[in-house]
């Protein structure tokens, strides 16, 4: 049976030597004949597929280094596409296992670029110091996912957001939020991200510095104690009225 086996192998890549348009697949016995152009003929190309509804996006963890191999950029987020077509709210998970990271350290300004295959998304953070504070100086982001509904166009959204400072922080601190930053990138494109630790330039040993808080998760645990203080001398006011004057009320009795 072995001899049988090896003799039929053999006349496979006879026919692939002489019979033009006949390839082999390796891993398989199969044969594909190829199309006219030498490619396979359909081509596997990734697209993100959006949804109508919106779940937690999956954390993850990218980190470039400079040429030295020391950290120049920590970024550790879950990150939503938001899509808006014809009135109608689509979401899009970014799959940190999928993702190819790039960018550029310099002194002054760093670069960290989140790709997924075939170019299908990216999302791109550049980060620029300015005196001892360094900042987002710019985020952009693009899409080019399947149809996100029936009827509609296929097509990329893109948008980018330059006007704000994102996520300032000092030189060796990390900016951290738990609460979502969403960010307008277009009339059609949103980006969600959530939770977020991010730090550029100086990260000794790749590790984040101290956490400097959000103005959101500041004002999630401030004001409900601040509130409850309110609450608290509301309720004991008339409690502390009413003994001042039961007390002066006994004063007046002592004098008669």
């Amino acid at each position: 049976m072995t001899l049988i086996g090896n003799t039929g192998g053999w006349s496979l890549i006879f026919l692939a030597a002489v019979i033009p348009g006949v390839h082999l697949q390796k891993g398989d016995s199969s044969i594909q004949p190829a199309s006219d152009s030498g490619l396979p003929s359909e081509a596997h190309i990734y697209q993100p597929v959006f949804q109508p509804s919106e779940a937690f996006p999956p954390k993850g963890t990218y980190m470039l280094k400079n040429h030295d191999g020391k950290t120049c950029i920590k970024a550790t987020m879950g990150a939503e596409y938001i899509v808006i077509e014809k009135k109608k709210t689509w979401y899009f998970n970014l799959d940190p296992s999928r993702v190819r990271i790039s960018g550029n350290c310099g002194k002054e300004a760093v670069d960290l670029s989140l790709t997924l295959p075939d170019h299908a998304a990216s999302l791109q953070f550049t980060f620029t110091k300015e005196n001892n504070f360094s900042y987002v100086s710019k985020l952009t982001a693009q899409v080019s996912p399947l149809p996100v509904c029936p009827g509609c166009a296929n097509k990329t959204y893109s948008g980018s957001s330059a006007h704000d400072k994102l996520f300032t922080a000092a030189i060796g601190q990390s900016f951290k939020c738990k609460s979502e930053n969403l960010i307008l990138m277009s009339s059609e494109l949103k980006i969600k991200l959530v939770p977020l630790q991010i730090q550029a330039f100086t990260l000794p040993e790749g590790q984040y510095g101290e956490e400097m808080e959000c103005w959101a998760d500041f004002n999630k645990r401030v004001i409900p104690i601040i509130v409850g203080a309110i609450v608290a001398g509301f309720l004991l006011t008339p409690v502390l009225i009413f003994l001042f004057i039961k007390d002066r009320r006994r004063e007046g009795y002592d004098r008669l």
